[in-house]
């Protein structure tokens, strides 16, 4: 069917309802819930026409009972939740107001106060020096200078919360990109008071906690209501242009090192030794010293008993003096008298092999006795006796005393 046919509009051609029909069912319908709510009775005679309807005050009933619904719908848009981990700030005509803390809050509708819920406890985080992915590199970010004039390539990451959403929204226009030129300012401020092996390698996390500092120093100075938590080096090596130099002199720097700790291991191994030798021998020398200290002391004073034995009987003293002095020669030395007087002039037998004998253990007593350690190494040559030594007879020993004391 067109438009332009005349039978558009009845109800038995199967087109689009009466206007004037659907306002007024509309209208019965909001004019008996409304007598529901003030407890009249509804207008029974036709909305149009009748003798007791009245279309105008129904309109005005209808009209009161949307604006109370709309004021209770507008009302009730002003509440709102903030969570535990969350705060709301509130806006009046786009104005801070205050900033409200967790729970079910209530503030004017818009367009009088708007309020943003901020999350404080979710952690940020601001990339510099590359983006998403450490090979994706921002050379203009990530080059630097170190103090010993050499350039660096460096890649950092910043992790942030927020503490003050005031401060946050407002002072600042855009916040995050006041974290990256505060973290690009600080590190280039730490790399460029550093040297480069120090920025490298044993002086990294020294300089995050530099950077973490100056950071947050520079934030609070702009009120940005950001509290920096942590500073990541994601990379730090020098150019790709001269890399393969700088490992050459990675190389050098620790074949250096190594060499330097060898070195120091084998001096670790001597010198204690040697220490020990001159310790030892300082020792044995003080005890050598002691021994013989002690020797001429027991000497001297033996000596002085002596001579007061000696002052009382000189006889005596001397015959036992010279006794003593024979034994301990005849002792240490091998001899063998021979008595010429009594002999028949037969040939006489000498034991050459049991007088060598005697003669090695009696001299390996006498060093025990003086205080020598034995040398098991170490061979004794034994004295045999000589064969042009004179034998002394036992008839002229006391001649030789009685000479000895006339001298």
């Amino acid at each position: 069917m067109g438009l332009n046919d005349p039978q558009w509009g009845n109800k038995n051609s199967g087109g689009p309802p009466d206007l004037e029909e659907v306002v007024r069912n509309l209208n019965k319908k909001v004019e008996a819930l409304f007598a529901k709510l003030t407890g009249g009775a509804p207008n029974k005679g036709g909305s149009g026409s009748g003798s007791g309807g009245n279309p105008i005050g129904g309109l005005g009933g209808s009209i009161g009972l949307i604006a109370i619904i709309v004021a209770l719908i507008w009302a009730a848009s002003g509440f709102y939740i903030v969570d535990a981990s969350q705060r709301g700030v509130v806006l009046r005509f786009g104005k801070y107001l205050e900033a409200t803390e967790a729970g079910p809050r209530w503030h004017l509708p818009y367009p009088i106060e708007a309020v943003e819920v901020v999350n404080l406890s979710q952690v940020r985080t601001m990339e510099i020096g590359y983006r998403e992915n450490v090979k994706n590199k921002m050379l203009k970010e990530s080059l630097m200078l170190t103090d010993d004039e050499n350039i660096v390539d460096i890649q950092f990451a910043v992790q942030y919360f927020l503490k003050d959403p005031g401060d946050y929204l407002f002072n600042n226009r855009s916040a995050d990109e006041s974290v990256r030129q505060a973290a690009e300012t600080a590190i280039r401020e730490v790399v460029g008071k550093s040297k480069m092996d120090f920025v490298l390698y044993e002086g990294r996390e020294q300089v995050a906690a530099a950077t973490t500092k100056l950071v947050q120093e520079i934030l609070d100075r702009y009120k940005s209501g950001i509290l920096v938590s942590k500073v990541t080096m994601q990379n730090a090596q020098p150019p790709e242009q001269v890399q393969a130099a700088f490992d050459d002199a990675v190389k050098a720097g620790q074949d250096r090192e190594r060499q330097k700790n060898e070195g120091q291991a084998y001096a670790n191994d001597v010198v204690p030794k040697a220490k020990g030798a001159a310790a030892r021998l300082m020792q044995e020398a003080e005890g050598y010293k002691q021994r013989v200290i002690a020797n001429a002391e027991g000497d001297a004073s033996r000596f002085k008993q002596i001579l007061v034995e000696y002052e009382k009987a000189p006889q005596v003293t001397r015959e036992r003096m010279y006794i003593d002095m024979m034994q301990q020669i005849m002792t240490s030395s091998s001899k063998v008298l021979v008595d010429q007087k009594s002999g028949n002039g037969s040939l006489l037998y000498l034991p050459l092999d049991k007088l060598i004998q005697s003669t090695g253990a009696t001299a390996t007593d006498a060093q025990v006795a003086a205080g020598k350690p034995a040398n098991n190494n170490e061979q004794v040559a034994p004295q045999s006796p000589s064969l042009n030594e004179p034998v002394i007879p036992s008839g002229r020993e006391p001649l030789r005393s009685r000479d000895r004391e006339a001298r």
